[in-house]
């Protein structure tokens, strides 16, 4: 695919078999015409909605070269599009073999440094940040289930090009615990009993303690509680889109009560995101600098890369490759950093000191601990237990999950050029994902999975919307958290320098999130005031249980220890004052910024928008037959056999994701 050239003095000409004729519009995007032997590049494209296209030749008949790059592209009518908007292949059809496959590591890596983060916070907060062996499963159950939950979401759920990823809003109630409980990960050993013989010869000897064992009970005992309530939620999350519910939710959740709900998320993780700055604040900055001069600086520079292909031998193509990946190549760049300077002796080798862990030799012992295959399987780890506190914490963020999710699959709509998804695919697709979250229990992750929206912005980037490809990255996950040696690899990467990408995630995500205020009137003193008290008691309230945890009284230690717990959580605080305040104070649904959301399919001019698909893409694989059945009418999750007249918010066609946990920002 080139992406750089100069002006097209031979479009509308046929070309020689097996030959690309390419043109380049005004803003140097290359246009490569179809020809007649790549019609079926829209085959199965319903007339309504398929986008008009041009053909350059009805005569070449050859067919193609497997090896070939492919030679096509679309080509509208319609002067007002240009050729970013245009795709090499859409959501329902399926590239060749090596382009799937590229397409699918590039979004597998894009990703994976969010997931990897979100299990190393959460290996914090359940106390076993220093068992290597066991962050390495959870690690490898959790990148198994990212892609159990991305393939399930494409074939089955809302049929879009969704990769399913970590999401670290799970671990904010297990952080306030934290902050209400700062013991919670001291080991109380037992006071000794005495044996004492009859006389003045006295004999003590005390129980033989094992402060290892104590320590992994310890861990496992607060693990299984988040098995146990991730399975609930799960289960309510599930019911949510299989009842239809999800646009009652809508009806009273908008993004005044969203915004500080998330935001207070992002300012939330400060804590533990320091823990892995303060080893080495040198190696930190480095890494931040790095990838905010990639993803910025160099943001409009394209680099040169190399290439070969049957058609054009050896040639130069130009591709953001720098700014796709600039988390990951920060990373590598600093890794190898760290690296020169452990084997220089610049790290301390004390491992009691807090500079310890900026060695690359730290945890280097849990790639010779790990299993070279492990499979995660229901009860590894004892039965589930729960936790009221855990629980009631874990179901607010399932809801912001479920809002975020739904903005994701209407961007990833709008980025594919498709019809906004109708309800019915909207309910399905919250449906699988609650699916995954019982899913996540059972096999032992720290967290449920949400759709990612770095990845959204990559197919606008590659061009390619393939769902074909999102399989593939479901498989590269599941092979990923099958061999074990690769998750203990990813946790070797050096505190300091995971820190630094966690700077640039975190900071943008919250940056994202304040972008989600574009629909709503910021003129509004109604809607600033909102907002902004919401936001200070989600920090006050939360900061009061830590600091005069005694004024919590109730004469019930159980029920003391639940609300401490759920005040000291900075979403339960600032999200429920929120969604009052702004469904009780007088104001206009346009003032709300929910008027926007109920525009759908436009674009901002107002212009209707000229698809490249039709809503059919939606529509599950089930047989005819069963598709005419009126009973499907009751049905929220399944089509009904007349077209729906009604789907959900359109608004969220144009927004951004505003959370993917860690990863979500990943640029």
């Amino acid at each position: 695919m080139e992406l750089t050239g100069h002006e097209n003095e031979t479009k509308g000409n046929n070309k020689a078999d097996g030959e690309i004729n390419e043109g380049f519009d005004v803003n140097g995007e290359v246009i490569s015409e179809l020809s007649h032997k790549d019609k079926a590049h829209v085959k199965g494209q319903s007339e309504r909605g398929r986008r008009r296209v041009s053909y350059a030749s009805d005569t070449d008949t050859n067919p193609p070269k497997d090896n070939d790059t492919p030679d096509f592209d679309v080509i509208a009518e319609d002067d007002s599009k240009t050729s970013e908007e245009l795709f090499m292949y859409t959501v329902s059809e399926t590239p060749p073999i090596y382009m799937i496959l590229l397409i699918g590591f590039q979004h597998a890596l894009l990703s994976l440094s969010g997931s990897l983060a979100v299990v190393l916070i959460a290996s914090d907060v359940i106390c076993a940040e220093d068992d290597a062996e066991f962050i390495s499963q959870m690690l490898s159950s959790t990148l198994l289930v990212n892609g159990l939950s991305t393939i399930l979401m494409v074939t089955i759920g809302a049929r879009l090009p969704l990769y399913q990823g970590a999401y670290g809003g799970y671990i904010i109630p297990l952080l306030a615990l934290m902050q209400i409980d700062p013991n919670r990960c001291t080991i109380q050993r037992p006071t000794g009993l005495h044996n004492s013989s009859i006389g003045l010869n006295a004999t003590v000897s005390s129980i033989p303690f094992n402060e290892e064992q104590a320590k992994k009970d310890l861990i496992l005992s607060y693990f299984k509680e988040i098995q146990g309530c991730l399975m609930i939620v799960g289960a309510v999350h599930f019911l949510v889109g299989a009842t239809g519910l999800v646009g009652v939710l809508l009806r009273y959740v908008g993004p005044i009560t969203i915004v500080p709900s998330i935001l207070l998320l992002g300012i939330y993780v400060a804590e533990p995101v320091m823990n892995f700055v303060v080893p080495n604040w040198g190696m930190s900055i480095l890494t931040c600098a790095i990838g905010f001069i990639l993803a910025f600086y160099l943001a409009k520079w394209k680099m040169p890369i190399p290439l070969w292909t049957r058609t054009k031998g050896f040639h130069i193509i130009r591709y953001p490759f720098h700014q796709i990946y600039a988390i990951l190549i920060a990373i590598i760049i600093s890794w190898l950093i760290s690296f020169i300077i452990t084997e220089a002796g610049g790290f301390t080798d004390n491992p009691k000191d807090k500079g310890y862990q900026a060695r690359t030799d730290a945890r280097l012992d849990s790639i010779k601990n790990a299993k070279w295959f492990f499979f995660p399987y229901p009860g590894q780890y004892g039965t589930p237990t729960f936790s009221s506190t855990v629980f009631v914490g874990f179901i607010i963020a399932t809801f912001i999950s479920i809002l975020d999710s739904i903005g994701d699959y209407y961007a990833c709509a709008a980025t594919c050029r498709v019809p906004p998804p109708p309800s019915y695919a909207v309910n399905r697709g919250i449906a699988v994902e609650g699916f995954c979250t019982i899913l996540s229990g059972l096999l032992g992750c720290p967290q449920a999975t949400t759709t990612y929206g770095a990845n959204i912005g990559a197919i606008g980037i590659t061009r390619v919307s393939s769902r074909s490809a999102f399989v593939v990255v479901g498989i590269i996950y599941i092979i990923f958290g099958v061999i074990g040696k690769i998750a203990a690899v990813f946790i070797t990467i050096p505190y300091p320098v995971l820190g630094g990408a966690l700077i640039i995630m975190m900071g943008m995500f919250n940056g994202v999130v304040l972008s989600n205020l574009v629909s709503v009137d910021l003129t509004s003193s109604r809607n600033l005031v909102i907002m902004g008290v919401s936001l200070l008691m989600g920090l006050l309230v939360p900061l009061w249980v830590k600091t005069y945890p005694d004024d919590i009284s109730t004469g019930n230690a159980e029920a003391d220890f639940i609300l401490k717990g759920l005040l000291g959580n900075p979403n339960f605080s600032g999200a429920i004052l929120a969604c009052f305040l702004d469904n009780t104070v007088p104001g206009t649904l346009e003032e709300r910024g929910i008027t926007a959301w109920q525009q759908q399919g436009t674009d901002e001019s107002g212009a209707t928008i000229d698809y490249v698909e039709g809503v059919e893409l939606y529509e599950t694989w089930l047989p005819r037959a069963l598709k005419e059945w009126k009973g499907l009418e009751y049905i929220p999750f399944m089509p009904t056999p007349k077209k729906r007249k009604r789907s959900l918010s359109g608004q969220w066609a144009r927004r951004k994701s505003i959370i993917a946990g860690v990863s979500d920002v990943i640029v």
